[in-house]
């Protein structure tokens, strides 16, 4: 084999509140467990359902961020990162092992899935008045033109 892949992609909730600890060095690391499902139907025609439960660790500083400031118990995440398996001792002194999706500093994806209908998970919409801005020259004529999908101006450039 050539070459091998380690991405883990789940579509999810999340369990409880996230942890945020940080470390010797000052970042943030975010701690979570992600709860994805599947049913069926068994031989009888009666519905059954299995959860899983992962462990997700975030060190990507602008997801911390962003999971500080959105995610709570309940909220539904898509994610990606690799799959690693870590050794630790607990406090009886016994070696313990742990698999867990990590989301590293430099790699991962986060996607909040829930609706803009919950309004204290999201921050309110955009307004006509926060596009009148002279720097992009995007005003409010230009945000309603695109509101009501009249997209047709010719392009310029």
């Amino acid at each position: 084999m050539a070459g091998s892949i380690n991405k883990v992609i789940l579509l999810g909730n999340v369990g409880k509140d996230p942890e945020v600890r940080q470390s010797a060095d000052g970042r943030k690391i975010v701690n979570l467990s992600l709860a994805t499902s599947e049913t069926w139907k068994d031989k009888d025609g009666e519905r059954q359902e299995k959860t899983e439960w992962h462990r997700v660790v975030i060190f990507n500083q602008n997801l911390v961020g962003i999971v500080e400031q959105y995610v709570k118990k309940g909220s539904k995440l898509y994610l990606s990162g690799q799959m690693k398996t870590r050794k630790y001792t607990n406090s009886d002194g016994a070696e313990r092992y742990t698999t867990e999706v990590v989301l590293g500093a430099y790699n991962g994806e986060l996607v909040l899935l829930d609706s803009r209908d919950k309004a204290d998970s999201f921050p309110p919409p955009a307004t006509a008045d926060d596009y009148d801005d002279k720097t992009t020259g995007f005003t409010t004529a230009d945000y309603q033109r695109a509101k009501d999908g009249d997209l047709n101006d010719e392009i310029p450039f």
